[in-house]
């Protein structure tokens, strides 16, 4: 119902731009849960907000605008969500194995962005990934991974 009303609201107001993404866009789905990692501990700093940009425009080949565009439709999209259900459905649908480990490792890297992790952050990993279908052990080897990569970067 709210989709329907957004997009008649969007395309009321439609200003020529190409940045609409429809409900049923993976990409928005996706977005939307990267942003709630980002912004579940209270916290959306610069850290985490370039580091969703920049894995944006690389993983969907999106220029600034649209990159920025996605961000702020997710934005809308998760504030308005009840859980996380609406957004993992259609992505255990839409992604393979790879690709929801590929989200998982993702969303790591955004919560490692301002180098803390908080346990918000930690539950809703453990929640998305269950939903997903991403098992414990994958979670957690990410985990390490982008860990080890985030320390590493930070010596660098």
């Amino acid at each position: 119902m709210f989709g329907t009303l957004r997009k008649l609201v969007s395309d009321l107001m439609d200003d020529g731009s190409e940045h609409a993404f429809e409900d049923e866009d993976f990409r928005l789905a996706a977005t939307a849960l990267l942003v709630r990692a980002a912004t579940i501990d209270g916290h959306f700093d610069h850290a985490e907000r370039a580091k969703l940009h920049d894995r944006l425009k690389s993983r969907f080949a999106l220029d600034d605008a649209a990159a920025a565009a996605l961000i702020e439709e997710a934005t809308v999209a998760e504030q308005e969500a009840v859980g996380l259900y609406r957004f993992t459905s259609l992505l255990d649908r839409t992604l393979d194995d790879e690709g929801r480990r590929h989200l998982i490792e993702v969303m790591w890297e955004i919560v490692y962005a301002d180098d803390r992790v908080s346990e918000f952050e930690d539950n809703l990993l453990w929640r998305v990934a269950d939903l997903l279908h991403v098992s414990s052990r994958d979670r957690i080897e990410l985990r390490r991974r982008v860990a080890e990569k985030s320390t590493r970067d930070r010596g660098a």
